[in-house]
């Protein structure tokens, strides 16, 4: 069995609206967070900035949290800006809901795959794994890692997933034997 990886290149874009030029990209630039005490509660936000004008904006983390209410590590992670935490953070479903922004994840990965070796034994099994949740569509990716059309791609995979929506989970597919692999 073949392994195949998506992985991340970059951070994706949002597709967030900009209050100043109404542009619908911003970039996390380099990743900061602003933590604000008010008492014994927090606010914790992730720094954004619109890719047309340059303005910043805030997207919450934390709203009023207590202080004790924080994990001292991801607390100091906040201050640190640890750039995990800044990638956790914006690939959160949660918080991008919340927010009101979407991940643009176009040019933000890539598909590592191994050489396939055409004396190995047909059927082909191949096995693709996410490192971060990229949606993509599966006959788009299969298309890529074997340099198939699309087309080919439907009449020579079988899988136990629609190869047209959209996926961000792993899977397995096998590929059946052709007239020639390109």
């Amino acid at each position: 069995m073949l392994p195949w990886i998506v992985r991340r290149t970059r951070l994706p874009l949002l597709s967030l609206r900009c209050v100043d030029c109404r542009s619908e990209s911003a970039t996390t630039g380099e990743g900061r967070f602003r933590v604000n005490a008010n008492g014994k509660l927090l606010d914790v936000w992730l720094l954004v900035r619109c890719v047309s004008c340059n303005r910043t904006s805030k997207l919450t983390v934390h709203e009023r949290a207590s202080v004790r209410s924080f994990d001292p590590v991801l607390l100091d992670g906040y201050h640190a800006n640890d750039p995990e935490l800044v990638a956790a953070t914006l690939l959160d479903p949660l918080l991008a809901r919340r927010n009101r922004y979407a991940l643009d994840w176009q040019g933000a990965w890539h598909l590592d795959t191994p050489p396939a070796q055409l004396d190995e034994a047909w059927p082909l099994q191949v096995k693709v794994d996410f490192e971060d949740p990229v949606p993509v569509r599966p006959e788009r990716l299969i298309a890529q890692g074997l340099r198939l059309s699309r087309n080919e791609v439907l009449r020579r995979i079988k899988c136990d997933i629609s190869l047209r929506r959209p996926t961000s989970a792993g899977f397995t597919f096998v590929v059946m034997m052709g007239d020639s692999m390109n």
